[in-house]
């Protein structure tokens, strides 16, 4: 799980760089993001993947 800090930026930068598809990329960050809002949290809980 991630801590209770948000992620810096350099985070979040480098988890966009993964090589994957561009349509799976946005597939997890628009899952991670609803996560996070849904669960009022600054972390979605699955470290190291896009938009978390």
């Amino acid at each position: 799980m991630c801590s209770t800090h948000r992620p810096t930026l350099k985070a979040t930068l480098d988890n966009l760089r993964q090589p994957m598809p561009l349509r799976e990329k946005l597939r997890l960050i628009a899952r991670n993001f609803s996560l996070r809002f849904s669960k009022r949290q600054a972390c979605c809980g699955h470290t190291g993947q896009p938009g978390c």
